[in-house]
Protein backbone atom coordinates (compact mmCIF):
# COMPACT_ATOMS: atom_id res chain seq x y z
CA UNK A 1 0.00 0.00 0.00
CA UNK A 2 1.08 3.58 -0.70
CA UNK A 3 0.09 6.89 -1.83
CA UNK A 4 0.63 8.03 -5.23
CA UNK A 5 -0.54 11.84 -4.90
CA UNK A 6 -2.18 14.42 -3.25
CA UNK A 7 -4.43 16.92 -4.03
CA UNK A 8 -5.18 19.72 -1.55
CA UNK A 9 -7.45 22.75 -2.42
CA UNK A 10 -8.59 26.01 0.26
CA UNK A 11 -6.74 23.16 2.78
CA UNK A 12 -4.96 24.91 6.14
CA UNK A 13 -2.67 27.28 3.90
CA UNK A 14 -2.78 25.93 1.42
CA UNK A 15 -5.07 27.51 -1.56
CA UNK A 16 -4.34 24.91 -3.93
CA UNK A 17 -1.08 21.91 -4.31
CA UNK A 18 -0.50 18.62 -5.69
CA UNK A 19 2.10 16.80 -4.16
CA UNK A 20 3.58 13.12 -5.83
CA UNK A 21 5.08 10.72 -3.08
CA UNK A 22 6.77 7.64 -4.32
CA UNK A 23 6.65 4.08 -2.57
CA UNK A 24 9.33 3.97 -0.15
CA UNK A 25 10.80 7.09 1.81
CA UNK A 26 9.96 10.43 0.86
CA UNK A 27 10.90 13.34 2.93
CA UNK A 28 8.92 16.83 3.12
CA UNK A 29 11.56 19.54 4.03
CA UNK A 30 10.69 23.11 4.88
CA UNK A 31 11.08 26.04 6.93
CA UNK A 32 8.52 25.99 10.12
CA UNK A 33 5.35 27.20 9.64
CA UNK A 34 5.45 26.13 5.79
CA UNK A 35 3.20 23.84 5.99
CA UNK A 36 4.48 20.47 6.70
CA UNK A 37 2.56 19.26 9.15
CA UNK A 38 -1.05 20.83 7.19
CA UNK A 39 0.13 18.43 4.40
CA UNK A 40 0.77 15.14 6.77
CA UNK A 41 -2.58 16.16 8.18
CA UNK A 42 -4.75 15.92 5.27
CA UNK A 43 -3.02 12.35 4.37
CA UNK A 44 -4.03 11.22 7.94
CA UNK A 45 -7.62 12.88 7.38
CA UNK A 46 -8.00 10.50 4.37
CA UNK A 47 -7.04 7.39 6.31
CA UNK A 48 -8.38 8.21 9.64
CA UNK A 49 -11.69 10.41 8.98
CA UNK A 50 -10.24 12.88 11.28
CA UNK A 51 -7.28 15.28 12.28
CA UNK A 52 -4.63 14.14 14.84
CA UNK A 53 -4.37 17.61 15.57
CA UNK A 54 -7.72 18.85 16.19
CA UNK A 55 -11.64 18.25 16.58
CA UNK A 56 -13.03 20.88 14.84
CA UNK A 57 -12.99 20.17 11.28
CA UNK A 58 -13.50 24.01 10.50
CA UNK A 59 -10.22 24.83 11.65
CA UNK A 60 -9.07 22.95 8.65
CA UNK A 61 -10.50 25.35 6.00
CA UNK A 62 -8.44 27.96 4.63
CA UNK A 63 -9.09 31.36 6.10
CA UNK A 64 -11.93 33.22 3.73
CA UNK A 65 -12.81 29.89 2.29
CA UNK A 66 -15.74 28.12 2.78
CA UNK A 67 -14.87 24.55 1.88
CA UNK A 68 -11.76 22.61 2.17
CA UNK A 69 -11.06 19.81 -0.10
CA UNK A 70 -8.28 16.84 -0.03
CA UNK A 71 -7.69 14.20 -2.80
CA UNK A 72 -5.62 11.27 -2.36
CA UNK A 73 -4.65 8.65 -4.77
CA UNK A 74 -3.55 5.33 -3.78
CA UNK A 75 -2.08 1.97 -4.79
CA UNK A 76 -3.98 -0.91 -2.38
CA UNK A 77 -2.99 -4.91 -3.56
CA UNK A 78 -2.25 -3.30 -7.01
CA UNK A 79 -4.92 -1.61 -7.53
CA UNK A 80 -5.78 2.02 -7.83
CA UNK A 81 -8.14 4.12 -5.25
CA UNK A 82 -9.26 7.65 -4.92
CA UNK A 83 -10.16 9.10 -1.59
CA UNK A 84 -11.89 12.50 -1.80
CA UNK A 85 -12.54 14.09 1.17
CA UNK A 86 -14.10 17.61 2.00
CA UNK A 87 -15.07 19.94 4.68
CA UNK A 88 -17.24 23.57 4.75
CA UNK A 89 -17.64 26.08 6.59
CA UNK A 90 -20.97 24.70 8.98
CA UNK A 91 -18.67 21.81 9.76
CA UNK A 92 -20.30 19.00 7.07
CA UNK A 93 -18.03 16.41 6.03
CA UNK A 94 -18.03 14.20 2.31
CA UNK A 95 -16.25 11.60 1.61
CA UNK A 96 -16.35 9.61 -1.29
CA UNK A 97 -14.23 6.41 -2.19
CA UNK A 98 -13.92 5.64 -6.38
CA UNK A 99 -16.50 8.35 -6.41
CA UNK A 100 -18.95 6.15 -4.62
CA UNK A 101 -20.17 8.90 -1.63
CA UNK A 102 -20.17 7.68 1.93
CA UNK A 103 -23.00 7.46 4.01
CA UNK A 104 -20.96 7.68 7.30
CA UNK A 105 -17.85 9.37 7.92
CA UNK A 106 -16.96 6.04 9.82
CA UNK A 107 -17.12 3.95 6.75
CA UNK A 108 -13.31 5.65 5.53
CA UNK A 109 -11.41 3.53 8.25
CA UNK A 110 -9.30 1.05 6.79
CA UNK A 111 -9.24 2.42 2.86
CA UNK A 112 -6.11 3.96 3.84
CA UNK A 113 -3.72 2.39 6.82
CA UNK A 114 -2.40 5.07 8.70
CA UNK A 115 0.63 4.99 11.31
CA UNK A 116 1.18 8.27 12.26
CA UNK A 117 4.32 9.20 15.11
CA UNK A 118 4.84 13.41 16.21
CA UNK A 119 6.28 14.38 19.19
CA UNK A 120 2.65 14.49 20.67
CA UNK A 121 2.54 11.34 20.43
CA UNK A 122 4.77 11.28 23.82
CA UNK A 123 1.15 11.68 25.34
CA UNK A 124 0.86 7.77 24.45
CA UNK A 125 3.75 7.29 27.01
CA UNK A 126 3.24 9.75 29.74
CA UNK A 127 -0.35 11.06 30.29
CA UNK A 128 -3.61 9.45 31.42
CA UNK A 129 -4.73 6.18 30.08
CA UNK A 130 -6.95 7.70 27.62
CA UNK A 131 -4.19 8.11 25.04
CA UNK A 132 -3.22 4.41 25.63
CA UNK A 133 -6.40 3.46 25.01
CA UNK A 134 -6.94 5.80 22.08
CA UNK A 135 -3.57 3.93 20.69
CA UNK A 136 -5.50 0.43 20.63
CA UNK A 137 -8.26 1.98 19.38
CA UNK A 138 -7.28 3.38 16.69
CA UNK A 139 -5.27 0.71 15.74
CA UNK A 140 -7.54 -1.84 16.36
CA UNK A 141 -10.24 0.22 14.32
CA UNK A 142 -8.47 0.31 11.06
CA UNK A 143 -7.69 -3.42 11.29
CA UNK A 144 -11.53 -4.71 12.31
CA UNK A 145 -14.52 -3.10 11.27
CA UNK A 146 -16.44 -4.58 13.78
CA UNK A 147 -13.96 -3.36 16.12
CA UNK A 148 -14.48 0.17 15.45
CA UNK A 149 -18.61 -0.66 14.92
CA UNK A 150 -18.53 -1.96 18.58
CA UNK A 151 -16.50 0.69 20.19
CA UNK A 152 -18.80 3.20 18.40
CA UNK A 153 -21.98 1.81 20.30
CA UNK A 154 -20.29 1.26 23.22
CA UNK A 155 -19.73 4.89 23.68
CA UNK A 156 -23.18 5.95 23.03
CA UNK A 157 -24.55 3.78 25.40
CA UNK A 158 -22.39 4.79 28.10
CA UNK A 159 -23.23 8.32 26.87
CA UNK A 160 -26.88 7.14 27.55
CA UNK A 161 -25.97 5.70 30.76
CA UNK A 162 -23.97 8.65 32.43
CA UNK A 163 -27.09 11.03 31.51
CA UNK A 164 -29.35 8.39 32.93
CA UNK A 165 -27.17 8.58 36.02
CA UNK A 166 -27.28 12.02 36.41
CA UNK A 167 -31.05 12.72 35.63
CA UNK A 168 -32.33 10.30 38.27
CA UNK A 169 -29.86 9.55 40.76
CA UNK A 170 -32.34 9.71 43.80
CA UNK A 171 -35.36 7.47 41.23
CA UNK A 172 -35.97 3.53 43.27
CA UNK A 173 -37.05 2.93 39.18
CA UNK A 174 -33.65 3.59 38.21
CA UNK A 175 -32.01 -0.27 38.45
CA UNK A 176 -34.95 -0.99 36.08
CA UNK A 177 -34.01 2.01 33.60
CA UNK A 178 -30.22 0.52 33.29
CA UNK A 179 -30.96 -2.51 32.78
CA UNK A 180 -31.36 -2.78 29.00
CA UNK A 181 -28.52 -0.28 28.50
CA UNK A 182 -26.56 -2.34 31.24
CA UNK A 183 -26.73 -5.46 29.18
CA UNK A 184 -25.90 -3.67 25.90
CA UNK A 185 -22.90 -2.27 27.82
CA UNK A 186 -21.25 -5.56 28.90
CA UNK A 187 -21.95 -7.05 25.46
CA UNK A 188 -19.83 -4.52 23.57
CA UNK A 189 -17.68 -3.62 25.97
CA UNK A 190 -16.87 -7.33 26.70
CA UNK A 191 -15.89 -7.27 23.25
CA UNK A 192 -13.64 -4.64 23.17
CA UNK A 193 -11.65 -5.78 25.83
CA UNK A 194 -11.31 -8.91 24.56
CA UNK A 195 -9.74 -7.70 21.43
CA UNK A 196 -7.63 -4.77 23.25
CA UNK A 197 -6.08 -7.92 24.72
CA UNK A 198 -5.11 -9.70 22.42
CA UNK A 199 -3.79 -6.62 21.07
CA UNK A 200 -1.59 -6.22 23.44
CA UNK A 201 -0.50 -8.95 23.13
CA UNK A 202 -0.07 -9.28 19.79
CA UNK A 203 2.11 -5.86 19.58
CA UNK A 204 4.10 -6.68 22.33
CA UNK A 205 5.84 -9.52 20.39
CA UNK A 206 6.51 -6.84 17.56
CA UNK A 207 7.36 -3.75 19.83
CA UNK A 208 9.40 -6.21 21.94
CA UNK A 209 11.78 -6.45 18.99
CA UNK A 210 11.85 -2.74 17.84
CA UNK A 211 12.98 -1.65 21.17
CA UNK A 212 16.16 -4.25 21.74
CA UNK A 213 17.18 -3.10 18.29
CA UNK A 214 16.91 0.79 18.95
CA UNK A 215 18.54 0.05 22.65
CA UNK A 216 21.03 -2.23 21.05
CA UNK A 217 19.19 -4.61 23.48
CA UNK A 218 19.96 -2.89 26.75
CA UNK A 219 16.58 -2.71 27.46
CA UNK A 220 13.62 -5.26 27.72
CA UNK A 221 10.44 -4.19 27.10
CA UNK A 222 6.74 -5.49 28.34
CA UNK A 223 3.07 -4.87 28.00
CA UNK A 224 0.36 -5.54 29.92
CA UNK A 225 -3.64 -5.14 29.45
CA UNK A 226 -5.03 -3.82 32.69
CA UNK A 227 -8.75 -4.49 33.35
CA UNK A 228 -11.33 -5.25 35.77
CA UNK A 229 -12.22 -7.90 33.40
CA UNK A 230 -9.91 -10.78 32.89
CA UNK A 231 -8.85 -12.64 29.64
CA UNK A 232 -11.41 -15.84 28.85
CA UNK A 233 -14.59 -17.15 26.57
CA UNK A 234 -16.46 -13.94 25.28
CA UNK A 235 -19.77 -14.57 27.07
CA UNK A 236 -18.38 -15.43 30.60
CA UNK A 237 -16.35 -12.38 30.37
CA UNK A 238 -19.41 -10.53 29.24
CA UNK A 239 -21.49 -11.63 32.18
CA UNK A 240 -18.90 -10.66 34.60
CA UNK A 241 -18.84 -7.25 33.18
CA UNK A 242 -23.20 -6.90 33.39
CA UNK A 243 -22.97 -8.29 36.82
CA UNK A 244 -20.33 -5.62 37.79
CA UNK A 245 -21.87 -2.93 36.15
CA UNK A 246 -25.54 -4.14 38.59
CA UNK A 247 -23.08 -4.39 41.98
CA UNK A 248 -22.10 -0.97 41.40
CA UNK A 249 -25.64 1.02 40.75
CA UNK A 250 -25.21 2.55 43.97
CA UNK A 251 -21.77 3.66 43.63
CA UNK A 252 -22.39 5.26 40.16
CA UNK A 253 -25.59 6.82 41.05
CA UNK A 254 -23.85 8.57 43.56
CA UNK A 255 -20.22 9.63 41.19
CA UNK A 256 -23.23 10.59 38.60
CA UNK A 257 -20.92 8.35 35.86
CA UNK A 258 -20.23 5.05 35.02
CA UNK A 259 -17.28 3.88 37.22
CA UNK A 260 -16.63 0.25 35.56
CA UNK A 261 -15.87 -0.90 32.11
CA UNK A 262 -13.41 -0.31 29.00
CA UNK A 263 -13.46 3.11 29.25
CA UNK A 264 -11.09 2.66 32.31
CA UNK A 265 -8.63 0.38 31.17
CA UNK A 266 -4.87 1.02 30.65
CA UNK A 267 -2.09 -0.64 29.05
CA UNK A 268 0.91 -0.84 31.14
CA UNK A 269 4.79 -0.18 29.94
CA UNK A 270 6.92 -1.77 31.03
CA UNK A 271 11.04 -1.82 30.78
CA UNK A 272 12.81 -4.01 32.90
CA UNK A 273 9.98 -4.04 34.89
CA UNK A 274 9.89 -0.15 35.35
CA UNK A 275 7.04 1.42 35.01
CA UNK A 276 7.87 3.72 32.30
CA UNK A 277 4.80 5.64 32.68
CA UNK A 278 5.59 7.07 36.01
CA UNK A 279 9.52 6.50 36.18
CA UNK A 280 10.72 6.37 32.69
CA UNK A 281 13.19 9.55 31.87
CA UNK A 282 12.00 11.42 28.73
CA UNK A 283 14.42 9.42 26.72
CA UNK A 284 12.88 6.01 27.51
CA UNK A 285 9.73 7.40 27.44
CA UNK A 286 10.56 8.29 23.29
CA UNK A 287 11.99 5.26 22.58
CA UNK A 288 9.16 3.33 24.00
CA UNK A 289 6.94 5.44 22.18
CA UNK A 290 8.42 4.94 19.01
CA UNK A 291 9.01 1.49 19.21
CA UNK A 292 5.09 0.58 19.44
CA UNK A 293 4.36 2.98 16.59
CA UNK A 294 6.53 1.09 14.63
CA UNK A 295 5.47 -2.36 15.81
CA UNK A 296 2.05 -1.44 14.55
CA UNK A 297 3.59 -1.58 11.54
CA UNK A 298 4.53 -4.79 11.37
CA UNK A 299 0.85 -5.78 13.23
CA UNK A 300 -1.01 -4.52 10.08
CA UNK A 301 1.38 -6.18 7.53
CA UNK A 302 0.71 -9.42 9.86
CA UNK A 303 -3.02 -9.41 10.61
CA UNK A 304 -3.73 -7.58 7.17
CA UNK A 305 -0.96 -8.64 4.68
CA UNK A 306 0.09 -4.96 3.56
CA UNK A 307 1.96 -3.08 5.22
CA UNK A 308 0.19 0.61 6.07
CA UNK A 309 1.63 4.39 5.07
CA UNK A 310 4.19 5.21 8.02
CA UNK A 311 3.74 9.33 8.42
CA UNK A 312 6.42 10.77 11.24
CA UNK A 313 6.09 14.42 11.90
CA UNK A 314 8.96 16.63 13.35
CA UNK A 315 10.25 13.27 14.78
CA UNK A 316 13.98 13.06 13.58
CA UNK A 317 14.83 16.26 15.31
CA UNK A 318 13.84 14.44 18.61
CA UNK A 319 16.29 11.46 17.96
CA UNK A 320 20.47 11.12 18.39
CA UNK A 321 22.21 10.29 15.27
CA UNK A 322 22.04 6.20 16.30
CA UNK A 323 18.08 6.36 16.90
CA UNK A 324 17.69 8.20 13.73
CA UNK A 325 19.75 5.69 11.54
CA UNK A 326 17.80 2.85 13.28
CA UNK A 327 14.71 4.25 12.53
CA UNK A 328 15.44 4.58 8.77
CA UNK A 329 16.67 0.83 8.45
CA UNK A 330 13.61 -0.30 10.33
CA UNK A 331 11.19 1.99 8.15
CA UNK A 332 12.57 0.24 4.77
CA UNK A 333 9.83 -1.89 2.74
CA UNK A 334 6.92 0.66 3.03
CA UNK A 335 6.13 3.97 2.29
CA UNK A 336 7.39 6.17 4.85
CA UNK A 337 6.42 10.56 4.62
CA UNK A 338 8.70 12.72 7.03
CA UNK A 339 8.89 16.06 7.62
CA UNK A 340 11.98 18.15 9.01
CA UNK A 341 13.52 21.52 8.29
CA UNK A 342 16.48 19.36 7.11
CA UNK A 343 17.67 16.19 6.05
CA UNK A 344 21.45 15.23 5.24
CA UNK A 345 21.34 11.11 5.44
CA UNK A 346 23.08 9.65 3.17
CA UNK A 347 19.56 7.88 1.97
CA UNK A 348 17.99 7.14 -1.36
CA UNK A 349 14.48 9.33 -0.63
CA UNK A 350 12.19 11.17 -2.82
CA UNK A 351 12.67 14.82 -1.74
CA UNK A 352 9.23 17.29 -1.66
CA UNK A 353 10.17 20.64 -0.53
CA UNK A 354 7.65 23.15 0.68
CA UNK A 355 8.02 26.80 0.53
CA UNK A 356 6.09 29.76 1.94
CA UNK A 357 4.95 30.40 -0.92
CA UNK A 358 2.67 27.83 -1.42
CA UNK A 359 0.37 29.44 1.15
CA UNK A 360 -0.62 32.36 -1.34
Amino acid sequence: MYIESVVLKNFRNYQEKTVKFKDGLNIIVGQNASGKTNLIESVYCSGIGKSPRTNKYKEMIRWGSDVAFIRVVLRKNNTLHTIEFSIDSYDKKRIAIDGIPLVKLSEIIGMLNIVFFSPDEMKLIKESPDQRRRFADISLSQQNKKYFYSLSKYNNILSQRNKLLKENRYSKALPEMLYGWDVQLAKYGAYIIQKRYEFVEKIETFARKMHTEITENKEQLNLEYESGVEYGELDKMEEFFFDKLRTNLDKDANLLYTSFGSHRDDIAIKINDIDVRKYGSQGQQRTVALSLKLAEIYLFESELGEKPVLLLDDVLSELDLNRRQKLMQLCSGLQTIITCTDFDMDIEHNRIVIEKKDQK
